[in-house]
């Protein structure tokens, strides 16, 4: 119940947001025809935008979550696994707002005992609006935009509400020694290139 009084009081916010999204970069791919629900049940969060549905892992396009494992302090001066709480907002948005969603592209396994990975756009539903689930995870400053290897925004809208929740301090913003995931993974992939 929270998470749905924390998304009402977001809802403005979020509506300039996708208002200044849409203007500023029309490059997300287009969904494809099929529409599905999020089921309620049976579902495996892996991290803060992946989950399992079934045998088939989904994960938002263009939203990188915190990494699991990475710590930051709290208010109480406790030290908090920022991954895990990018994947319980996650969880929270997905039971309390129902969100369905659109396939958009698939990423191949990395083995062959897994399967492939389904990039998805979903958009949540609160009251009589819906609203894109990727930009309310960022928004509210539990998620963040994505970047590709040759470090450019995968969706740049997203890069648009990361700078409103970083600007407001919105959710893990609000924690100075907030491991940002895309530095943690760009240090990660200079160390692995750095290595004889």
């Amino acid at each position: 119940m929270r998470s749905i009084a924390i998304l009402s009081a977001g809802i403005i916010a979020l509506s300039s947001t996708i208002t200044t999204a849409q203007q500023t970069d029309q490059s997300r791919p287009e969904p494809a025809a099929q529409v599905f629900s999020i089921p309620q049940t049976g579902l495996s969060f892996l991290t803060g935008d992946t989950w399992q549905q079934g045998s088939q892992k989904m994960r938002l396009y263009g939203v990188q979550a915190c990494i699991r494992g990475t710590l930051y302090t709290d208010n109480s001066g406790l030290k908090q696994d920022c991954g895990a709480v990018s994947l319980a907002m996650l969880a929270a948005m997905i039971r309390d707002t129902k969100p369905t969603c659109s396939p958009i592209a698939q990423l191949p396994s990395r083995t062959l005992q897994e399967s492939a990975t389904i990039l998805v756009i979903c958009s949540a539903h609160v009251g009589d609006k819906s609203l894109d689930l990727g930009t309310a995870l960022i928004t509210q400053g539990f998620a963040f935009a994505a970047f590709s290897n040759d470090a450019k925004p995968v969706y740049m809208p997203y890069l648009v509400a990361e700078a409103t929740a970083k600007q407001s301090k919105a959710g893990l913003w609000a924690y100075p020694d907030m491991p940002h995931p895309n530095l943690v993974l760009f240090e990660a992939m200079q160390s692995q290139t750095q290595k004889p």
